[in-house]
C-alpha cells in the first residue's frame, strides 16, 4: 500500500507544479535588505531618493521617495525610467513589508500580472491611527512596460478587502491602458493621484 502511495503523492505535486491557473506569491519589501539606493538627494537638495528593489524572479520593484511619500512601479519601466510618472497618496504614506504577486500559469510559463501591496497613509485627525489601503497594480512586463495602479481597496475595517483586491487584480489587470483607463475605488480610500513628468 505504502509503495502505491509514493507515487501517488509525487505524482499531485507535479499537477501542483504545473497547474494551469492564476494563484499568489510573496515577496519581501525592506528597504535596507532588499533594495539598492541608485540616486539621492545631495544635502540641501531635499528629501528624495531612488531605490530599485527585489521583486518576484527578476521582476523589480522599484521605489521613488519624495518627502515622506511613496511612488512604487512593479515590473520593467519604459525606458528604464520610473520617474516619468509619480503614483502616490497626498498623505504621508509607506508600503507594506510584503507584496503578493497574481501569478497566472500555462504549463511550465509563469508571469506575475498584477500586484496587491498594502499601503499605510497618515491620518491627520489621529496620527496613531493610519488608514490601510490596499493598492492593486498592473505589474509591467518586458515587452510592453506598461505598469500602473489599476485600484484602490480601503483595508481599514474591511474584512473582504483581500478578496476585493485579488477580484480587482484577476479581472482588470491584463486589459489596464495605463494612463488611459481610470483606477477603481473600492471604500472611502485618502486621496491619490497619477502625475506624468
Amino acid at each position: 500500500m505504502r509503495a502505491f502511495l509514493i507515487p501517488l503523492a509525487l505524482a499531485g505535486l507535479c499537477q501542483a507544479a504545473h497547474a494551469d491557473g492564476i494563484s499568489s506569491a510573496y515577496t519581501d519589501l525592506d528597504s535596507q535588505k532588499d533594495c539598492v539606493t541608485y540616486a539621492q538627494a545631495e544635502e540641501g537638495d531635499g528629501d528624495w531618493a531612488e531605490l530599485a528593489c527585489a521583486g518576484y524572479r527578476g521582476y523589480p520593484v522599484l521605489i521613488a521617495y519624495d518627502d515622506a511619500r511613496e511612488s512604487l512601479f512593479y515590473g520593467f519601466p519604459p525606458g528604464g525610467d520610473m520617474t516619468s510618472v509619480w503614483e502616490s497618496f497626498s498623505g504621508f504614506n509607506s508600503s507594506g513589508a510584503k507584496v503578493e504577486w497574481r501569478i497566472e500559469s500555462k504549463g511550465d510559463v509563469a508571469i506575475p500580472f498584477a500586484v496587491i501591496h498594502r499601503r499605510s497613509i497618515s491620518n491627520p485627525e489621529d496620527e496613531n491611527k493610519p488608514t490601510e489601503v490596499l493598492l492593486v497594480a498592473k505589474v509591467a512586463q518586458m515587452e510592453a512596460r506598461d505598469g500602473c495602479t489599476i485600484g484602490l481597496v480601503l483595508a481599514t475595517g474591511n474584512p473582504q478587502a483581500n478578496d476585493q483586491a485579488r477580484k480587482l487584480a484577476d479581472e482588470k489587470a491584463k486589459n489596464f491602458a495605463c494612463g488611459k483607463d481610470k483606477y477603481t475605488v473600492i471604500g472611502d480610500v485618502p486621496a491619490f493621484g497619477r502625475v506624468d513628468n
